[in-house]
């Protein structure tokens, strides 16, 4: 058999085999290339993931330095308000500076004890206990109460029991408090 006849037909149909090995080469590249695109889409996202994060953080540290300064003043005015469970004498120092300051008269005062803290855990800040009594005029009780609610420390009143032994106002009243100073262990 001669060659003629092939190549007469390669001639005749030239574009449409030409057509069908560049199919077929395509055919080829995507059936080996499929798993590498898969592969470089999911590369493609995580990059632009990534990126938006990098973006976002840009974006939000622009201040940060301030931020810092602003936060770090402001823990040292709330460090400067605890008190320290450990420092008894200093801490009773403070109502007996309120009761000079308002002219009542201080019936009992004292610390609870601290609850130990749990093992392997390190609380950061604590309410240290205190029971008070105090004795004075109605206007003084109530401003040994405003100092203490707006004073120094930071405070939280547990309960409180007001009583007075006179029918009239002018009559001494008498406070029993059980309050929290939050304070560090």
């Amino acid at each position: 058999m001669s060659h003629a006849p092939k190549i007469a037909f390669i001639k005749k149909n030239i574009v449409v085999l030409a057509s069908s090995l560049i199919a077929l080469g395509f055919g080829f590249a995507i059936y080996f290339q499929a798993d590498a695109l898969t592969e470089a889409t999911d590369l493609i996202d995580q990059k632009a993931t990534e990126g938006m994060r990098l973006t976002a953080n840009l974006k939000n540290s622009y201040q940060l330095p301030e931020q810092l300064a602003a936060i770090t003043q402001a823990r040292a005015l709330v460090d400067g308000r605890l008190v320290s469970a450990s420092e008894l004498a200093k801490n009773l120092q403070y109502f007996y500076k309120l009761e000079a300051d308002t002219s009542v008269k201080l019936l009992a005062l004292f610390q609870n004890p601290v609850p130990a803290p749990k093992p392997g855990a390190k609380p950061a800040l604590i309410g240290i206990g205190y029971n008070l009594s105090y004795q004075g005029s109605y206007a003084d009780v109530l401003n040994f109460l405003r100092r203490l609610e707006s004073g120094a420390h930071y405070s939280r009143l547990i309960s409180a029991n007001i009583s007075t032994n006179s029918s009239t106002r002018e009559g001494p009243v008498t406070v029993s408090l059980a309050l929290e100073l939050l304070g560090q262990p």
